[in-house]
């Protein structure tokens, strides 16, 4: 009886072990709504002229956009992955609030275009028209900030922060090392 007793509670530990294993596997994957260059169907729903158009909280992971006429077009919220807007259009775009991680924004035109709040860590912006363009809160890399600000003026300057740059570094103390004492 004892072996008995012993043996299922063997089997309803394994029981309990696969089960959220089984569950998992039988639950469908959940759709994202995203858009990859591999799937057919998101190519041909983009038009060539999303000027204009509401676009808020989409995804482009991976995704050439680079020449497309994005202006006055409202990207808020939407995010970009490792995707290509080189030479696109984006005069008057609100990308306020996007994260577009590692996109290349190289000779676009981000005239007058709001990325206040926006996430764009390691994304390039080599060569971009940045008149107007709103940067407040924005986070990027330093090199990227000083990049921008070499170009900057007036309140894309100021969004930017460009004023202030310099002033946050501190050089070293002259003073003795608080720790590591003995290292100066």
């Amino acid at each position: 009886m004892a072996s008995l007793i012993s043996s299922l509670k063997r089997s309803f530990s394994k029981l309990l072990i696969l089960l959220p294993v089984i569950i998992g596997l039988t639950v469908s994957p959940l759709a994202v709504n995203a858009l990859y260059p591999s799937d057919p169907s998101s190519v041909d729903a983009l038009d060539t002229s999303l000027h204009g158009q509401n676009l808020q909280n989409t995804e482009y992971v991976k995704y050439d956009l680079s020449g497309r006429d994005l202006g006055d077009a409202d990207l808020s919220g939407s995010y970009f992955s490792v995707s290509n807007l080189q030479k696109a259009d984006l005069r008057g775009a609100n990308m306020q609030n996007v994260i577009a991680y590692a996109t290349r924004f190289d000779n676009a035109d981000l005239s007058n275009a709001n990325f206040s709040g926006a996430e764009l860590l390691k994304s390039r912006f080599d060569g971009a028209v940045i008149d107007g363009t709103n940067f407040t809160n924005a986070v990027l890399d330093l090199p990227q900030v000083k990049s921008l600000c070499e170009r900057a003026t007036g309140q894309t300057a100021e969004s930017l922060e460009c004023g202030g740059l310099n002033q946050s570094y501190v050089p070293a103390s002259e003073e003795q090392n608080k720790f590591n004492p003995g290292i100066s």
